[in-house]
């Protein structure tokens, strides 16, 4: 199995400096699947309509060439390739590049599917706007359970990748929000969405202010976001040598990745 490290969707929020939507491409046995999509075409194409108010706090730029698709493309790929889409959840700047592949297979949280669809209020309403928009796929799988432990998170294998690739419960961001590992010779990578928002919260260090106060009003349940954090920041301590942690939106997390071509 290969991973390509992609932004597909680089911000600026006021106060807070350069984040991206890192999203994971896996060349594997199956074909290639996706691990969040960021933003994509539509989005691109109307922002106002895809992402509205919104968009005045996160600032994206907005960039075609930085969506899925086209870096799948230039890759020398074609959006048929792309047979499975795993999402950690489904906020706008994680699930906006669905549309672009039709034919693949959705992997989702059925809690995270439940609340996409019909939680009512302005948060919802507001973050899961795209997806409400969306042609939704023909095949989703969504997963109810996590009967196996990882590392001590409760987890579960993925449909159609053995053991290499499981979904690993990270609750709090939102109630069904999943972090994606992925078997990486010896070791993992464990993709943890938006689950922090900057590599301090595992690594150590003082955290930007307004990236500590974001992580927290982002989060549907605050304090159970926060034992998800620190149990992430001990997951770290423990395994540092053989699992490595990335998240959505930190910048230097994303470059620190985006050179390792090849498990």
């Amino acid at each position: 199995m290969k991973i390509h490290h992609l932004n597909c969707g680089t911000m600026h929020p006021i106060a807070t400096g350069r984040m991206v939507c890192h999203v994971l491409l896996l060349e594997t046995d199956r074909g290639l699947a996706l691990v969040d999509t960021g933003f994509g075409v539509r989005d691109v194409e109307s922002p106002a309509e895809r992402i509205g108010p919104l968009t005045r706090v996160i600032r994206p730029e907005f960039d075609y060439h930085e969506t899925a698709l086209a870096q799948v493309e230039a890759l020398g790929f074609d959006r048929a390739d792309v047979t499975d889409i795993v999402m950690t959840h489904l906020d706008s700047d994680h699930a906006g590049g669905i549309d672009d592949f039709p034919s693949a297979r959705l992997h989702v949280s059925a809690r995270e599917l439940a609340d996409a669809d019909a939680e009512s209020g302005p948060s919802p309403a507001v973050r899961y706007r795209p997806w409400r928009q969306s042609t939704h796929p023909d095949d989703v799988h969504s997963y109810d359970t996590t009967p196996d432990d990882w590392f001590g998170f409760a987890a579960t294998s993925l449909v159609g990748f053995g053991d290499d690739v499981a979904f690993v419960a990270l609750p709090g961001h939102t109630a069904g929000h999943m972090g994606v590992a992925v078997r990486r010779g010896d070791g993992w990578l464990l993709h943890c969405g938006d689950a922090f928002y900057h590599r301090s919260v595992v690594r150590g260090g003082s955290i930007p202010l307004t990236l500590a106060f974001s992580q927290f009003a982002s989060a549907r349940k605050p304090r159970l976001a926060g034992a998800t954090r620190n149990r992430l920041a001990d997951l770290h301590e423990r395994t540092s040598e053989s699992i490595e942690l990335v998240c959505a939106h930190d910048a230097t997390l994303y470059d620190e990745s985006a050179g390792i071509g090849h498990l």
